[in-house]
């Protein structure tokens, strides 16, 4: 029979009962023929399960005489022949120890050290290996060496594919393959329009395992790309791409658009390590996305009870973060509270406060579970796992034991010990925007004429770092900035750079908002001074009108 007809006859074929009587009615055919038998078999049979019906396969009359024809005759078969049976009897979980596997792995070994398998060849072989041994073997290298003497402009995008996986497990150390990869980095940027989701998939996360941080035209053009295959990705797709974005540092607006009308549609079919990978993209990249935190948080109440405990975490965390309560927030943190009072235990101690935390920055607080976390056992856990009791965790302890203090004076529970308490807040790194508070300092020196009556960077006994601090007398006239005495007001600015908003609103980030809760709440008057409204002040005196309209809006206007 003519090959081309036997290939549409064979891909028509959907059970394996019609693959053997098909088969049985043929008089003979090539080893491409039979292989190409043995993969159908493997694509019809073949489940996440294995094998559906075994001994309907393998004790097969046609399928052991197949078997029968590749083991003893390994070395007549072409490469093609060779190489696609090599990976159907994989896929078909024929025992890798058997007399057949070993030897067509031992003609296929044989071949690649003459040099005469094809890149087709090779990537077939490197798969196989792959899948038979993993990343220990040996052979893999051997592979690698001879890809290297081809020509890359010829390869197909599998092929391309093929040889990033092998890259991924065979480079350890040093630039081994470095100069194979900058020529595979430019001509795979000329096929990135060809490349399906999978491919895509498998290329960024090559990318981002071989660390190509210079490869940013190729990481650009994928990344627009898989914009259109969002709907089509599966979980684990998805998450590569995403952990893709966040290695190198990436932002695309049209893809988080993208991601806006997927996920609230798909949230109830997602994989719950997707949809935390998808919150940790936004939580990271401070994009405050409405449409999918809303559909988290409805996810999360209907099935938070299978997720595991950094699961949980990571939906909820984002939340406050970003400082956004949802339209469901009521029965978001009732489920939460639930979830705790059923599985407090199995949190690791650091997950647990950070979830407890990210909960105070919107308000949400965590009354019922203090005192546990306050409790020397609880902080004993929380030194013993690494990194310890660290800045960031001793931050984020007094920030609780603040919050109860401030925001919820019926607490009596125990209190949070003085050697457990930081000095001052940790402040996030480059959170005051030095160029923003340059303005508004010459502005205010225009505005109060002197330089002695106002402080920047002013430390509080209160952990707080106030941006700048006004201080005014009973009459409401303004004090030296030294002076500590008949001090009846003072006035907490707060510089509100870019960089303590959300990237996509003006929603101030939970951080900051919190601690101009507590700044007012400790008696200090919060005047915000966020970017968006002093961007268009072209001058001085501009933004000295502004800041006299922001902070003395009772008194007159300038004088001068």
């Amino acid at each position: 029979m003519d090959e081309q007809l036997f290939f549409k006859k064979l891909n028509s074929l959907c059970t394996v009962k019609e693959i053997f009587d098909f088969l049985s009615s043929l008089e003979v055919m090539s080893d491409t023929m039979a292989s190409g038998a043995l993969q159908r078999i493997s694509e019809v049979e073949v489940d996440d399960n294995g094998l559906k019906n075994p001994e309907g396969v393998l004790e097969n009359e046609v399928f052991r005489a197949l078997c029968f024809q590749f083991e003893f005759e390994s070395s007549k078969l072409s490469n093609t022949g060779l190489l696609n049976a090599l990976q159907a009897l994989i896929k078909l979980r024929i025992d890798p120890q058997s007399t057949l596997m070993a030897s067509l792995l031992s003609e296929g070994e044989e071949r690649l050290g003459k040099g005469q398998l094809t890149v087709k060849n090779l990537c077939a072989l490197g798969e196989s290996l792959l899948e038979l041994e993993g990343p220990s073997c040996a052979t893999l290298e051997q592979i690698m060496n001879h890809m290297q003497e081809k020509d890359i402009e010829n390869w197909s995008p599998r092929e391309m594919v093929m040889v990033y996986k092998m890259l991924q497990v065979t480079v350890r150390e040093g630039e081994q393959y470095q100069d194979l990869l900058n020529r595979m980095n430019s001509v795979t940027l000329t096929i990135v329009s060809q490349l399906s989701p999978k491919f895509t998939s498998i290329i960024l996360n090559s990318l981002v395992v071989l660390h190509q941080t210079q490869a940013v035209p190729l990481v650009t053009a994928l990344c627009k790309h898989s914009v259109k295959h969002i709907p089509y990705f599966t979980g684990d797709e998805l998450v590569n791409v995403l952990e893709a974005f966040l290695y190198f540092g990436h932002r695309e607006q049209i893809f988080t658009e993208a991601l806006e009308t997927h996920v609230p549609k798909s949230i109830f079919t997602m994989h719950p390590q997707t949809v935390s990978r998808v919150m940790q993209y936004c939580c990271r990249k401070m994009i405050l996305s409405k449409p999918i935190f809303d559909a988290v948080a409805e996810s999360f109440i209907s099935d938070a009870d299978r997720f595991t405990t950094d699961q949980i975490a990571e939906y909820i965390i984002p939340f406050g973060t970003l400082n956004y309560l949802p339209p469901s927030a009521s029965s978001l943190f009732r489920k939460l509270e639930t979830i705790l009072h059923t599985r407090f235990s199995r949190f690791q101690p650091r997950t647990l406060l950070n979830l407890l935390h990210s909960c105070v920055l919107i308000q949400r607080y965590p009354v019922n579970f203090l005192p546990k976390i306050f409790s020397p056992y609880f902080l004993q856990q929380l030194q013993a796992q690494p990194p310890g009791l660290d800045r960031i965790v001793t931050s984020q302890l007094t920030q609780l034991f603040l919050t109860v203090t401030l925001e919820c004076p019926f607490y009596e529970g125990p209190k949070l010990l003085p050697k457990y308490q930081v000095k001052a807040f940790l402040a996030p790194h480059g959170s005051l925007d030095v160029h923003l508070l340059k303005r508004v300092k010459t502005g205010l020196l225009y505005l109060l004429k002197k330089r002695m009556y106002f402080a920047s960077e002013v430390s509080t006994p209160y952990f707080y770092t106030v941006d700048i601090e006004i201080k005014l007398d009973e009459e409401g006239f303004v004090l030296p900035a030294a002076q500590c005495e008949e001090v009846h007001r003072r006035i907490a600015l707060c510089i509100d750079g870019q960089n303590r908003f959300c990237v996509n609103n003006h929603n101030l980030l939970g951080e900051e908002a919190i601690k101009q809760r507590h700044l007012q709440l400790l008696g200090y008057e919060v005047v915000q001074i966020p970017f968006f409204e002093t961007e268009s002040l072209q001058n001085c005196r501009k933004m000295a009108e502004y800041l006299h309209k922001k902070i003395f809006p009772h008194t007159y206007g300038l004088s001068c």
